[in-house]
């Protein structure tokens, strides 16, 4: 997928840099002091069921993502300095409202 056909979300933040350690729960606890968040999520090897040291906070409300993304860029969580950027979306996994 080329990045000009990127949607950025406005409620989902990529993190990356993430201790190896660190799971859903940890992330979830770092990033709801921003706000509620509707899910946080690291990412796993299929094979070995360990960490890729990357993973996805999605908060209701954009504007909690928004602080989010400015406080944490860069801070460290379990001893790692950590990237927070808002997720690209892509469009073809995007499902349409049922009407």
């Amino acid at each position: 997928m080329s990045s000009e056909n990127a949607i950025i979300s406005q409620t989902k933040l990529f993190v990356g840099g993430l201790n190896r350690k660190l799971r859903g729960k940890d992330l979830r606890d770092e990033f709801s002091k921003f706000g509620e968040v509707a899910f946080a999520r690291v990412k796993l090897e299929q094979e070995t069921n360990k960490s890729k040291g990357f993973g996805f906070v999605e908060f209701v409300n954009p504007a909690d993502a928004a602080k989010a993304q400015k406080a944490m860029n860069g801070q460290e969580i379990m001893g790692r300095a950590v990237k927070v950027e808002f997720a690209n979306e892509n469009p073809d996994k995007i499902k349409p409202l049922a009407e």
